[in-house]
């Protein structure tokens, strides 16, 4: 039987830990926070919403093939690959900040034997694999990459909610320090993922080795921040479209009607755990990149943008109570994580009005926990901001915010005929 740990038991790591077990690895997961370890033996999931997670998780315990420890050495050391799945998150200079890789990094160097893979799946900037983490975890355990340690590059490019889903449906990239650790590397993951068929690809959908870790390292950076890019342009064409008296969101459909076109959606923040963080990442070694930075200011001014509009709009906010509509970053997914409703929030109170916010998946002790002020359908209020695009939010009407005079819709998802006494003003339409 071929053991796997798989360090860091988040969003991500969780999932992958399961679905190895499943494909009949025994995995052992470690993460530093025993209360997340405490909740995996129990076969509770620590955080809610990942289809398929509970009952996948059950399943394996049930079946021996899974554990959970706080002590990743000793994880390490019973293992024949390694999977490491610990965020890396940025300064408040928006540089990354190594420490948690690398204090993981150094505990998994105190367990490796000779022969061991190492695969980071975190998203890191270009070169960090073979410049900083293989050689620390050379320097530490002792061994050789590339003649008794692999060292490879894999990242995951799934999101909450479907992981289970998106790792059948996406190429697993691949780079590693050399053609030995890319051969089991490649071997791991076929051995622990299966692949939907994609015919629209221009080869099977599977493992594709990419050559290097940086080939991999930047693959990803690319394709999130393609998105920011996107995003950004989207956002300045809605601008421009609010000048100009038209829908953008009809012109965006229209241009998108033929097949080189593929303009992203705007919308009033960019939040999560990626695209607000990877172009940082992709600058971090790239520091002269001039879309990158430019898409990420515009996307930061946004929420400042729209609290604009509606002060215009009411002649001023001073004084009035204005409703956020959502704190979560994305529709239906309960997590915070650089979300916009921290700017909007903070514009909104610098310009005299009083915030308070309404999550249909939070309740008013978490949204106070976040430094919020909760709110709750029903109270009266001057004015809102539609930030996420959760489904209740199409069955909002007037009567759910008493006295409120303008909405701003920042992610299109209102239905107009339930307002017909109130200013609905969209993101991106005159």
């Amino acid at each position: 039987m071929t053991t796997t740990c798989v360090v860091a038991l988040g969003k991500i790591g969780l999932p992958l830990a399961v679905r190895y077990a499943q494909a009949g690895h025994d995995v052992v997961g470690a993460d530093i926070d025993p209360d997340v370890v405490a909740l995996v033996g129990k076969g509770e999931p620590p955080f809610p919403g990942e289809e398929g997670l509970a009952e996948g998780l059950g399943e394996v315990l049930a079946a021996g093939r899974l554990t959970a420890t706080t002590d990743t050495a000793a994880a390490v050391a019973a293992s024949s690959t390694v999977v490491v799945v610990v965020p890396l998150v940025l300064d408040a200079a928006g540089r990354p900040d190594f420490r948690a890789i690398d204090a993981a990094t150094a505990a998994i160097a105190d367990g490796l034997r000779p022969g061991t893979l190492v695969s980071y799946e975190t998203t890191l900037p270009v070169g960090t694999t073979r410049t900083r983490l293989a050689p620390a975890l050379a320097r530490r355990s002792g061994l050789t990459p590339g003649v008794d340690l692999h060292v490879a590059f894999s990242p995951e490019r799934v999101n909450s909610g479907r992981i289970f889903a998106d790792l059948r449906r996406y190429p697993k990239l691949v780079g590693a320090l050399d053609p030995a650790g890319a051969a089991r590397a490649t071997a791991f993951y076929r051995d622990v993922l299966d692949f939907d068929p994609r015919p629209d690809l221009p080869r099977p959908n599977g493992v594709w080795d990419l050559g290097s870790t940086e080939a991999a390292e930047l693959a990803k950076l690319a394709e999130t921040t393609y998105r920011d890019v996107n995003i950004a342009l989207a956002n300045e064409f809605a601008a421009h479209a609010e000048t100009l008296g038209i829908d953008v969101h009809a012109v965006i459909a229209a241009a998108n009607s033929q097949p080189y076109s593929h303009v992203h959606r705007p919308g009033v923040a960019v939040g999560g755990h990626c695209i607000p963080v990877y172009p940082r990442l992709y600058l971090a070694g790239d520091p002269g990149a001039r879309l990158p930075a430019a898409g990420r200011a515009i996307n930061e001014a946004v929420p400042g943008r729209v609290v604009d509009r509606l002060a215009r709009h009411l002649g001023g906010l001073d004084g009035l109570r204005v409703t956020v509509l959502g704190a979560a970053y994305r529709g239906g997914v309960k997590e915070t994580a650089y979300s916009g409703v921290f700017p909007l929030v903070a514009e909104l109170a610098a310009r005299g009005a009083a915030p308070a916010v309404h999550d249909p998946l939070y309740d008013d002790a978490e949204l106070t926990e976040l430094g919020l002020v909760p709110f709750a359908l029903g109270e009266p209020c001057d004015a809102a901001v539609v930030h996420t695009d959760h489904d209740d939010y199409a069955r909002l009407g007037q009567d759910d915010l008493p006295g409120v005079r303008a909405v701003i819709d920042g992610r299109s998802v209102l239905a107009p005929a339930r307002w017909p006494d109130v200013d609905v003003l969209v993101l991106g339409r005159g």
